[in-house]
């Protein structure tokens, strides 16, 4: 069940409280679990239990997404507002350098996490920020249309697709090799999250200047791309080593996009090997 709590971050006209859902599982060494734009804390459900046997783990809605609420007045929906506001949260739950990993948006938050030095080790599951300007223009398409299909489409109608391996399949396939591995509230509940979600048009927006630039030194990095990803392809990852050379790059065979539930167990041993 997810928990919420609220904390001051620092702004130019002042302070803003960021109230921020998140959900607490397992023991051991902080593992914070970050989501793609659009996306909600609960698609790390897969490996959550996994990951819980050797880490606390704590899967987070980042602001704006989920449960999470709106991103305040005066704080940006760049990298720069989102690490503000993420540094706040860990400060807020007693986090000290936990360890992290992200997908897609997430893994790219989750590497300039790294080179801040806010963790201790970054797993990026196709990290966004090492695309062409083409490639960026496909990928906002895809991530465009996924959006007005959940705008567009009355809940009733996603739950009946959602009912169906072929409906899910619909509905995910952009984003999941596999999607009849999906359960049909899974699937109801990411179309509703993005749906409703309130920062996903500024992200979107001040993503086209989303490109990561420069090393992330002194800090274990491990990179994974799904082999069937349809919207960041995978040769992005082969330029993402270049840029970040002592980086672990690791091929998910026949994982799309979000890789989690395509393959739970592969995705928890690359997550837990990074953080070791």
């Amino acid at each position: 069940m997810a928990e919420k709590i609220s904390f001051p971050v620092a702004a130019p006209a002042g302070d803003r409280t960021v109230e921020v859902a998140y959900e607490r599982l397992g023991d051991g060494e902080p593992l914070v679990l970050l989501h793609g734009i659009g996306h909600h804390l609960q698609v790390w459900d897969p490996v959550m239990g996994i990951l819980a046997a050797e880490r606390d783990v704590i899967a987070v809605d980042l602001p704006g997404f989920g449960r999470s609420a709106a991103v305040p007045e005066g704080i940006p929906h760049d990298l720069r507002g989102v690490t503000r506001m993420l540094r706040a949260l860990f400060e807020a739950l007693g986090l000290e350098r936990p360890h992290v990993a992200g997908n897609s948006l997430g893994g790219l938050i989750a590497l300039r996490l790294g080179q801040e030095k806010l963790v201790r080790s970054v797993t990026a599951l196709s990290p966004g920020g090492f695309w062409t300007p083409a490639e960026r223009n496909y990928a906002f398409a895809v991530l465009r249309g996924l959006r007005l299909g959940a705008l567009r489409l009355p809940e009733p109608a996603v739950a009946r697709l959602a009912r169906t391996a072929a409906g899910r399949a619909a509905l995910t396939s952009a984003i999941y090799a596999r999607p009849g591995r999906r359960s049909p509230d899974a699937v109801l509940a990411e179309i509703r999250a993005m749906r409703e979600s309130t920062a996903f048009d500024a992200v979107l927006e001040t993503g086209r200047s989303f490109v990561f630039t420069g090393d992330v030194p002194d800090m274990p990095v491990t990179i994974g791309w799904g082999t069937a990803d349809r919207v960041l392809l995978r040769r992005q990852g082969v330029r993402a080593k270049r840029i970040i050379p002592a980086a672990r790059l690791v091929r998910l065979p026949g994982c799309g996009h979000v890789p989690m539930s395509d393959d739970p167990a592969l995705v928890a041993r690359v997550v837990l090997d990074g953080s070791r």
